[in-house]
């Protein structure tokens, strides 16, 4: 792997347009040009249901993506609703889409209200994150990212252990580089979060990307509490079964330790 010079980034992973979002380069996946990583699109949906919300200053507890097709880089719709409302707890769904109504993905949350509860001493102390980042190097650029400007350059990559084209379990520490919608403020750590944490089957692969294909059909996470800061980490581990379907599980941190965790479940094939 040999490091390059950064290039001109777009200024966030969505541009809004009249209703749609414009995906940028920033969000294509390593597998075909056409396509998004479906981690922009997972926090888009987040972003919207965000919007919809009805517990003001509440939390997301668990949101599970289904990913029904291949998400183009394409203007595209995200549309959330209410679908069990409520002052403590309440459930929404995000559809994204194209502008003709094909559905691509779909999500769900649980929200809860945010407040402090008393916990017996030692309970609901975080378990300590991965070591990092301060100290730890940037990542080289992997090589099958073979396009100028894709979802790998969104995000400053530092691994605590491990490493994209290493099989095994790896952590990693990420800062998000840009916005995800352009116009709409900073990104939130839970979008920072949906960015990078559908890359866990990436970084924890345990097969050769050039003799296997492992894609997720869906990607969910479930938090204990709201992730906090500007770097978030990742440590994952991914298990394959012999009859052609995998697990990613990832431990999902900030800087003051773990928040949840991640699952994927994933197809597998030879090429």
């Amino acid at each position: 792997m040999v490091r390059r010079r950064m290039p001109d980034l777009p200024a966030a992973l969505y541009e809004p347009d009249d209703g749609r979002f414009v995906p940028t380069a920033l969000t294509r996946g390593p597998w075909d040009p056409r396509h998004q990583h479906a981690g922009p699109p997972s926090a888009l949906l987040a972003h919207a249901i965000e919007a919809e919300a009805g517990i003001a200053d509440g939390q997301v507890a668990r949101i599970a993506m289904d990913i029904l097709r291949p998400v183009p880089l394409e203007p595209l719709r995200a549309q959330a609703r209410v679908l069990r409302g409520g002052r403590r707890v309440e459930l929404l769904e995000a559809v994204l889409e194209t502008p003709d109504g094909t559905e691509l993905m779909r999500a769900r949350a649980w929200r809860m209200r945010a407040e402090a509860v008393p916990l017996p001493d030692g309970v609901g102390v975080p378990e300590a994150p991965p070591d990092g980042p301060d100290g730890l190097p940037e990542a080289p650029r992997p090589g099958f990212w073979t396009d100028e400007v894709a979802y790998f350059d969104a995000l400053e990559w530092r691994f605590a252990h491990g490493r994209f084209e290493r099989p095994g379990p790896a952590a990693c520490w990420t800062r998000l580089r840009v916005p995800l919608v352009a116009g709409a403020g900073d990104a939130t750590p839970l979008e920072h979060l949906l960015v990078m944490a559908d890359a866990a089957s990436g970084i924890s692969n345990t097969l050769d990307w050039t003799r296997f294909t492992f894609a997720n059909v869906d990607f969910s996470v479930a938090l204990e509490r709201p992730p906090a800061g500007a770097w978030l980490a990742m440590d994952a581990h991914t298990r394959a079964g012999d009859r052609g379907a995998a697990v990613c599980v990832g431990v999902l941190s900030d800087a003051s330790g773990r928040v949840g965790v991640s699952t994927q479940a994933l197809f597998v094939a030879a090429r």
